[in-house]
């Protein structure tokens, strides 16, 4: 497996996609060289775009966020989130009425956005059913997970009704070492008992890069696939979504992937990234 420069792969391409969580920033802060990679690049007059599967926080927030971190010239403009995919197919397909969530309130302002009412899965009636028009998995927190997934199953079995999931990522970190499930694991595991399939979002899904490359295209009508670099930190999201839509790949080793399972997982899973580096910052 050979490791190049990330400043020499991207010096490659007009646009970057970056993941945010593990390429970008970590539960410490940035990662390290990042605030200065992201600077170079700008200088460089790159187009940057950050494309997080966190449903959890709007891009405005997600932005401020990134701020926070000292990422400051990013603004919401250049964040596109799972939550914002997810808002344009509740828009488009589903006109009125409740939508029952798993997901923090913060959250369910994707819903609302679309023109909906949202309403928590434990908040569920379930003398009213009819009028549940969608479900949508939105964050990892802010249900009881002994309760509030038992409450979900036993409302989709009664309820025909379309079914996103805004996050498909399957773990997520608590601390520098440990995980835990996440809104994709939950969802997956309803499909297999209900025997359904679920609308999805979020990378590795295309909807996320082709909104993307439609922000870049108000810049730089001219862009194609062709140059765009995607870097992220995780295979089957970030890796095999940009493989998927037909971009350039950067796996990074400073996040979910690390260094010494690196060659393994990638053999394992067939997943190929077209540049390994060790971080944005190296």
């Amino acid at each position: 497996m050979n490791i190049s420069a990330f400043q020499d792969v991207a010096s490659q391409f007009p646009v970057i996609f970056f993941d945010s969580y593990g390429v970008l920033r970590n539960h410490r802060g940035p990662i390290p060289g990042a605030l200065e990679t992201v600077s170079l690049l700008r200088d460089a007059g790159k187009h940057i775009r950050v494309l997080t599967n966190n449903a959890a926080r709007s891009p405005e927030a997600a932005a401020a966020r990134l701020a926070h971190y000292g990422l400051r010239g990013i603004s919401s403009a250049e964040v596109i989130t799972s939550g914002a995919t997810t808002r344009h197919f509740l828009e488009q397909k589903v006109k009125s009425g409740k939508v029952a969530y798993l997901g923090t309130p913060a959250s369910a302002e994707y819903i609302i956005g679309a023109g909906l009412e949202a309403i928590p899965i434990g908040e569920v009636d379930f003398e009213r059913l009819d009028d549940i028009k969608a479900v949508a998995f939105l964050d990892d927190e802010g249900y009881d997970k002994n309760v509030d997934i038992n409450l979900l199953i036993n409302i989709l079995r009664r309820c025909q009704v379309p079914v996103v999931v805004a996050n498909t990522d399957l773990l997520y970190p608590t601390t520098a070492n440990d995980v835990a499930l996440a809104t994709g694991s939950i969802a997956r595991l309803a499909e297999y008992v209900l025997g359904r399939k679920f609308v999805k979002f979020g990378k590795p899904a295309s909807q996320m890069f082709q909104m993307a490359l439609d922000s870049v295209a108000l810049e730089m009508p001219e862009i194609c696939p062709g140059d765009i670099l995607m870097v992220g930190d995780t295979l089957h999201t970030d890796i095999l979504g940009g493989n998927t839509y037909g971009v350039a790949t950067a796996l990074v080793l400073s996040g979910n992937t690390r260094p010494e399972s690196a060659a393994t997982e990638i053999a394992a899973s067939g997943i190929i990234p077209d540049f390994v580096c060790h971080s944005i910052g190296e």
